[in-house]
């Protein structure tokens, strides 16, 4: 598309045309075509010469094929309500760029279920299940808790429902609410546990969580909250790695001999925005880790699985790597060192004499932090209690400048 071409976004309510304000009526009767879902495109009064087309399939792959056919030609896409808010003109403005896309919001569904609800915005969280896995929002249970669902359709809140009870949290009230801002607005008030449909198939449901705190934010989860063969970096040690690798907002880690996936959960349990490469060479462990990662609310984690370094090779760029196992693999810890650009954090944990001699060169060569971490829990001894000592871990951990 060529740079003077813009594509103008118009946010559309379930209100449809009557909607509208004018400004953005006359942006819509402007265009030459117009994009959008057919439930949108069915909402506009009729344009002489103007074409309507509906969005391809799947949507990321064509949409670089439709805009080059489209060329220079006046463009609109319909969004429902706000188009940055899962919407399409977040996609576009990464398929385009900002400069090139103009984007006329609607006033959010978001925005008129707190309307509906009398919910403040710093009150609760928004998670969109739009074409993503349910499980997203088992990252948010806590008691008390507040979060709105964006749903994919209207079999969703029965989803959610199901995966409520199933956490204990059937007690949670849920409010469905649909077509809003339309003439048929709907609402039903129940709880997961008594949740029963049919509802409109474009909805969001309110969630007052009620249940037990099953797990937190901060790094250190319960081993038993993972599904594992042994191979899990254990409690103590997950944390002290995840408080030098640091997880931030949108940043990417690769968790290397992943194990159980423990860690790359963590590092995306700590903002909904954090992502993660989970490289596991055992078929049966990379299952294990994308069940783990579903039933910690973190389904997005992308697994791999292969042996390193080969399966690093066209990985995205980290912020971080953790090397969990493969340590002692020729070439690992050259290809991760290799991978990380400045500001790059890098641990990695070792259990052997060989892992730990490498660990030490490493140390030596590079600077950064070793440390030997070794934790002993309470348990019985005879009719008394004593200290159980677990395997010593070697950390290396180095932060580029």
């Amino acid at each position: 598309m060529p740079v003077d071409e813009r594509i103008a976004v118009v946010g559309i309510g379930a209100d449809g045309w009557a909607g509208l304000p004018q400004p953005a009526r006359e942006i819509v009767l402007a265009a030459e075509v117009v994009l959008g879902a057919p439930r949108q495109l069915d909402l506009l009064p009729h344009a002489d010469g103007q074409r309507r087309l509906r969005w391809p399939t799947p949507l990321h792959a064509g949409l670089p094929a439709l805009f080059d056919d489209l060329a220079g030609q006046r463009v609109v896409a319909l969004a429902s309500g706000d188009p940055l808010l899962s919407g399409i003109g977040t996609t576009l403005i990464g398929l385009f760029g900002a400069e090139r896309v103009t984007v006329v919001p609607a006033v959010s569904s978001v925005a008129l279920a707190r309307a509906r609800l009398g919910w403040p915005a710093e009150a609760a969280a928004v998670v969109s299940v739009v074409g993503r896995d349910v499980h997203a929002v088992l990252r948010e249970l806590a008691p008390q808790r507040r979060v709105l669902v964006l749903s994919s359709d209207e079999g969703t809140p029965q989803q959610l429902a199901d995966l409520l009870v199933d956490r204990g949290y059937g007690a949670s009230r849920m409010t469905v609410l649909g077509d809003l801002g339309g003439a048929a607005e709907f609402r039903l008030d129940t709880t997961a546990a008594t949740y029963t449909g049919p509802v409109p198939r474009l909805n969001i449901v309110a969630l007052d969580l009620a249940g037990p705190l099953t797990a937190g934010w901060v790094a250190g989860l319960p081993d038993d909250a993972y599904d594992h063969d042994g191979q899990l970096t254990k409690r103590d040690q997950r944390a002290a790695a995840l408080a030098r690798l640091a997880p931030a907002p949108g940043q990417l880690l690769w968790d290397v001999g992943a194990g159980a996936g423990s860690v790359s959960i963590e590092w995306m349990r700590a903002h909904p925005t954090c992502r993660a490469v989970a490289v596991e060479a055992n078929e049966s462990r990379a299952q294990r880790v994308s069940q783990n990662a579903r039933s910690l609310g973190v389904p997005a984690l992308q697994v791999v699985c292969g042996a390193a370094p080969q399966a690093l090779a066209d990985l995205p760029a980290p912020d971080a790597v953790f090397i969990g196992g493969g340590l002692s693999r020729a070439g690992v810890l050259d290809a991760v060192l290799a991978a990380l650009a400045p500001g790059g954090r890098l641990v990695a944990h070792g259990v052997t004499l060989e892992s730990e001699t490498l660990l030490l060169a490493a140390y030596r060569e590079h600077g950064g932090e070793l440390t030997r971490i070794q934790v002993e829990h309470a348990a019985p001894l005879g009719s008394f209690t004593g200290w159980t000592p677990g395997r010593a871990v070697t950390q290396w951990a180095l932060a580029r400048s």
